[in-house]
């Protein structure tokens, strides 16, 4: 069964100013599409067809990076989507005790995001997480991914790509990061938190 282009969670409008219809427009059915596209030409008719993206981002680690790279940015771009809200959100007791124990309060965080986000070189994605039982600010590079990474539950993940704020910002990739970060979708890394284990790619 071929993956398909998961629906936006929110109106192309519902993130503006912070990211404008029209980069979500060329962001979600442009490049994210063009992930999906690749994965599912890549493996139709192989032993990869069938199994859930996760599976498949495994299986490709390492062996074939091509695969890998389209099925992980697919992967990726479904849980950014996700990260995001229209609305303000709140964070889970669980969660928002577990950021003020590890970086002081959710405006820390936010911070810390930034100054991670900023400092990236090159693309990729910033990401927060529970590793080791606590969290962390993770990052990786250009299309990799938390997804098939054992004892590593991802909870939020930012977009570093050019792609994801060339429109509205230009090279100004401070500003993207400090807009985003206030629709940050703390009710999502909640359920993440909760649930224990990696979200899964929609079937």
């Amino acid at each position: 069964m071929a993956f398909e282009l998961i629906d936006l969670p929110y109106d192309d409008t519902a993130l503006e100013p912070a990211v404008s219809a029209k980069t979500l427009s060329f962001h979600h059915g442009k490049h994210h599409k063009a992930y999906i596209d690749k994965t599912n030409a890549a493996i139709e008719g192989t032993d990869h067809a069938g199994k859930s993206l996760e599976e498949v981002i495994a299986a490709a680690r390492g062996s074939n990076q091509g695969l890998f790279n389209n099925a992980a940015q697919s992967w990726n771009h479904g849980f950014y989507w996700h990260s995001m809200a229209a609305e303000e959100t709140s964070a889970s007791d669980e969660l928002k005790s577990m950021i003020e124990s590890t970086f002081g309060s959710i405006d820390d965080l936010k911070k810390k995001l930034a100054e991670r986000g900023a400092g990236h070189f090159a693309s990729g994605w910033v990401w927060l997480a529970v590793k080791n039982g606590g969290l962390t600010i993770e990052e990786t590079h250009d299309g990799d991914t938390l997804a098939d990474q054992d004892g590593v539950n991802p909870l939020l993940v930012i977009d570093l790509w050019e792609h994801a704020y060339y429109l509205d910002h230009q090279n100004a990739r401070p500003a993207y990061l400090d807009a985003v970060n206030g629709k940050l979708n703390w009710s999502f890394a909640s359920e993440n938190l909760a649930r224990g284990t990696t979200w899964a790619y929609p079937a």
